[in-house]
């Protein structure tokens, strides 16, 4: 079952006088439950396709359905809710509120929607925190922590309004490769629960350890290859697989 679908995406950057397309009519889905990432050169227009699919960027041509809803339809604040409530975001680089504390970061997206259940609300943070290895740094400022930390405090804050998908945009960039796997093992944990989960990533070891991996090149999907959940000792095969097909089709 689908929860996101994208049929004949084009989207066209403009800087100064001249167009950039940037996807080509590029048609993807995403399945319940799915691990799925997407791997190319910089600039081939990947992240732009997970903005695409989240409504976190409109497009100029094609139809984008998530849950039974046209994405290109809704208005800002439509989007804006749907993204709160129904899809987890994390990036490379955590945006948390300085004036905030970490678990107040953490639930600071639901509150509007749960202002009546705070202790409620608060409970499920705590027993995410927990599960993500964090409970005692709920106190503590968004200074106080390493990078490592950090990113789990914005997989928490992902995971807060119990979404069915969860789109990350290189989220293990920015951290060592012990933290980079760390971060990886709990969001097969998320997905081995149901959540589907969509990364952008342009480390082979990290695409390895999904099961779905979509190859972009020059603003189109150019090849796919699909691989058995990971079982924890079969990365260096994964990695093979991975990197031959990146060889073949040159990116």
């Amino acid at each position: 079952m689908n929860i996101v679908s994208g049929e004949q995406i084009a989207k066209t950057f403009q800087v100064g006088k001249e167009q950039h397309p940037v996807l080509l009519d590029v048609s993807v889905a995403i399945n319940q439950g799915e691990f799925i990432s997407i791997m190319g050169p910089s600039g081939c227009g990947k992240s732009t396709l997970l903005y695409a699919l989240s409504g976190m960027d409109s497009i100029d041509q094609g139809q984008v359905i998530f849950d039974g809803m046209d994405l290109t339809t809704l208005s800002d604040k439509e989007l804006a809710d749907l993204r709160r409530t129904k899809m987890g975001f994390v990036f490379q680089q955590p945006t948390f509120l300085k004036s905030l504390n970490i678990l107040d970061n953490i639930l600071l997206p639901a509150m509007r929607d749960e202002r009546k259940n705070v202790r409620a609300l608060t409970e499920r943070a705590l027993q995410i925190m927990n599960k993500m290895g964090i409970a005692d740094l709920a106190k503590r400022d968004i200074t106080q922590v390493s990078g490592g930390q950090l990113q789990r405090a914005g997989i928490c804050r992902a995971l807060i309004s119990k979404p069915q998908v969860i789109f990350g945009d290189e989220p293990t960039g920015a951290l060592n490769s012990t933290s980079a796997q760390e971060i990886m093992d709990l969001l097969a944990s998320i997905n081995s629960e149901g959540t589907a989960v969509m990364l952008v990533t342009h480390d082979p070891k990290i695409a390895a350890r999904t099961e779905r991996i979509l190859f972009m090149s020059d603003g189109a999907i150019v090849n796919e290859l699909r691989l058995p959940r990971f079982t924890g000792t079969d990365l260096d095969d994964r990695m093979v697989k991975v990197v031959s097909t990146m060889q073949k089709i040159g990116i």
